[in-house]
């Protein structure tokens, strides 16, 4: 008999039974990320769209699962996490592999800034309220609306693009062999870029990451075009 102690106790804290997994209706970029990261962790789960044109996210219902009222929401096992970011930290450290970020610190540091170029700096100012704000409270028609999508992506894009070169290891990816937190991150901006009719020409680089990715199932499935209500 094993008499260490605390071992009788012990449990597999990975092992799930369910995942649930809140999104818009219609696909948002934040979804699409944590699509990726959920297939590439090879975690199971149900989607559950939520219909904002119909204010889904406001109603009671909703609120009970995320106070914020914004989607994504990701409940497991009942336990409910939101904000894309956050979720995707708590996968990665959850389950580990196959990892998201490099066991270098300094490499590390370098994956997350690579993300939040993304995450911080392009698409906070081209999510869907601000979006909604430009067209409704302050006049600008779908050309405007490219325009500035275009400005905050392009300066989103060099910015990416210069950090791989300098920084980045040698791979198809944008950190190297396998695909990391960065790539997680960078796909959805690309499929977004395309939405708002940008050239992307000018980034090579970041077509060869996008097209590398293209090659793998867990982004493959992820992809809005390939959703139950796909449109």
């Amino acid at each position: 008999m094993n008499s260490r102690p605390g071992r009788r106790n012990r449990r597999d804290t990975t092992r799930v039974t369910r995942v649930q997994f809140h999104r818009p209706q219609r696909n948002s970029l934040t979804s699409h990320r944590l699509r990726i990261a959920l297939n590439l962790k090879g975690l199971q789960y149900e989607q559950v769209a939520v219909d904002l044109r119909r204010e889904e996210h406001l109603g009671e219902a909703y609120k009970a699962i995320n106070a914020q009222q914004l989607v994504p929401a990701l409940d497991v096992d009942g336990t409910v996490m939101v904000q894309s970011p956050a979720i995707i930290e708590w996968l990665e450290e959850r389950y580990p592999e196959p990892r998201l970020l490099p066991a270098d610190p300094q490499e590390r540091a370098r994956v997350r800034a690579l993300a939040a170029i993304v995450g911080c700096d392009i698409h906070p100012v081209n999510n869907r309220r601000i979006l909604e704000a430009l067209r409704h409270r302050f006049g600008a028609d779908t050309s405007a609306v490219n325009d500035w999508c275009g400005t905050w992506i392009s300066a989103g894009f060099d910015a990416f693009d210069a950090l791989a070169r300098s920084h980045g290891r040698p791979g198809p990816f944008a950190f190297g062999e396998q695909p990391t937190l960065a790539d997680v991150y960078l796909v959805p901006q690309i499929e977004s870029a395309r939405r708002f009719k940008i050239d992307l020409a000018r980034w090579p680089r970041l077509l060869e990451i996008d097209e590398a990715c293209g090659q793998m199932e867990a982004f493959r499935k992820a992809a809005p075009a390939v959703q139950p209500d796909a449109s």
